[in-house]
This record gives structure tokens, sequence and C-alpha cells, in this order.
């Protein structure tokens, strides 16, 4: 199996790399989407990544739940793409049960290295300013800084996406 990581900002190229090193893989793909469509930019936002992604691409939905769909659809011969750790993340914070977020992200961490096929994630890196004012806001760039040190360590490849341009912290593209 290969595990690559895709960090990068809002609109920095992520997804649409994530998207061509999954097409790229000529390996049939499940694409998991992690958004919750809450409000209507929200729902155009996942929309726009609904017209890029090929009719042939199984979507599964994850808002919460990612490693029991990670173990359902990871298989030799399949590239699966999480689009993206954050937005679980986020659903994850606004869950009632506080318990939900440890238990989430330690089964994540448990399951990765023992997934067959190629999963590439997806996630915003969005520690890189100052720190946030907001409990809640400290709280989230908090636990996105430890899950994608806790991913990256154990992915083979990772790599920073700025304007679009791919930035490899970790691992290369084999050719």
């Amino acid at each position: 199996m290969t595990t690559t990581l895709i960090l990068g900002g809002v609109k920095s190229g992520k997804s649409l790399l994530a998207e061509q090193l999954a097409d790229d893989s000529r390996l049939a793909v499940t694409y998991i989407a992690t958004a919750s469509a809450d409000d209507s930019e929200m729902k155009q936002r996942i929309a726009s990544h609904q017209l890029r992604r090929p009719d042939h691409w199984q979507t599964i939905e994850a808002p919460i739940n990612l490693a029991s769909i990670l173990k359902q659809h990871c298989q030799p011969e399949r590239c699966v793409l999480v689009d993206c750790l954050t937005l679980w993340l986020t659903n994850l914070l606004m869950a009632d049960d506080k318990t939900l977020l440890t238990n989430e992200i330690d089964a994540l961490i448990d399951v990765l290295p023992d997934l067959p096929g190629e999963l590439i994630m997806v996630s915003n890196e969005t520690n890189m300013g100052i720190m946030p004012l907001g409990e809640l806001t400290r709280q989230y760039c908090d636990q996105a800084g430890v899950l994608h040190q806790r991913v990256a360590a154990m992915a083979d490849r990772v790599i920073l996406t700025v304007a679009g341009l791919p930035h490899f912290l970790k691992g290369q593209i084999d050719d």
C-alpha cells in the first residue's frame, strides 16, 4: 500500500492534485467525502468537487466514521481518496459526544498501517499563521496539527501544495 497525505491552504490545488494522482493510479477509485453541506456556500463547494469527479468513481460519504469506512473500501487493486481530513475533524469537534474525537482519530491511526491498496488523504494546513482567538478555533488548530503529524509519520508521501504547485516533504512520485 502507498499512503499519501496532501496538505495545503484553501484553494491551493490540493484536491486537484489528489484527484490527478488517483486518476494516474489507473486503479478503480473510491472517493470518500467527509464534508457536511450545512450552508449554501458549502453546498456550492461540494457541487464543484462533484462536477470534477469522473462518473465511474464510487463516492462514499463519511462525515464521522472514517476508519471503519476505510476498512470496508480499501482493497489491493483500488485507490481510495479521502477529501478531507480537516472537514472530518470539524465534524468530530462539533459532535455532542466529546469522546468521539479521540476515539475516531485513534481508530484512523490504528487502521492506517494495515490498509491495502493506494490511499490518498487531503487536508487543510491551517496552522501557518497567528494563534486564533476563540477556544474552539484553537482546539481545531491544535487537533489538526497533531492529526497531521500522526498521519504524516505513517504516510509514504507527504506533499504540501502551494499555488497549485506540489512540494514534496516526504517521498516522491513513482514513475
